[in-house]
């Protein structure tokens, strides 16, 4: 019987993943009796070929598609990095769509209310927008890093869906 590097459960002997957590166990490295043995934290290849920091970059790649994909492809959504990933890729998306909205209202009532403003208004989106794109990019590249960015209030939600 072994114990998983990254949540410390027993591992069911022959399984290729935690139980408790999803993380991948490399064949092997599971502890014997004599003592337990720990499974690197270095990012773990599928039977796909995917490490998990690829599949967490990809998972920004397309947004909600790319997100929705990486939650119910096996093996990742077993893998907590993983489905972290796509889950706050989704949410993030969510609000990104939901603020578009909302400012392309605001611009239509402002166009209706005074035809001028939309001169003003128009750059004002385009400024908005390159940051968002930045900010996606930086998503992308700490889910690369093998790091776990956690934006505010997304981030926390989507921890909380990837551990439950």
């Amino acid at each position: 019987m072994g114990f998983c590097a990254k949540c410390g459960a027993t591992l069911t002997e022959g399984s290729g993943y935690c139980g408790s957590c999803g993380s991948p166990v490399a064949p092997g490295i599971q502890g014997e009796a004599s003592g337990p043995q720990v499974v690197t934290t270095s990012p773990s290849v599928s039977s796909t070929g995917l490490t998990s920091n690829i599949a967490g970059a990809l998972a920004y790649v397309l947004g909600p598609i790319t997100g929705i994909v990486f939650l119910v492809l096996e093996p990742y959504k077993r893998d907590r990095f993983v489905r972290f990933q796509p889950m706050q890729s989704v949410l993030f998306c969510m609000a990104a769509f939901v603020f578009s909205i909302a400012w392309g209202i605001v611009v239509r009532i402002m166009i209706s209310v005074s035809g001028w403003t939309a001169v003003v208004l128009t750059p004002i989106g385009l400024v908005i927008s390159l940051p968002y794109f930045l900010f996606w990019l930086f998503l992308t590249y700490q889910a690369y890093s093998q790091r776990e960015y956690r934006i505010p209030f997304i981030g926390a939600i989507a921890a909380k869906q990837a551990a439950g």
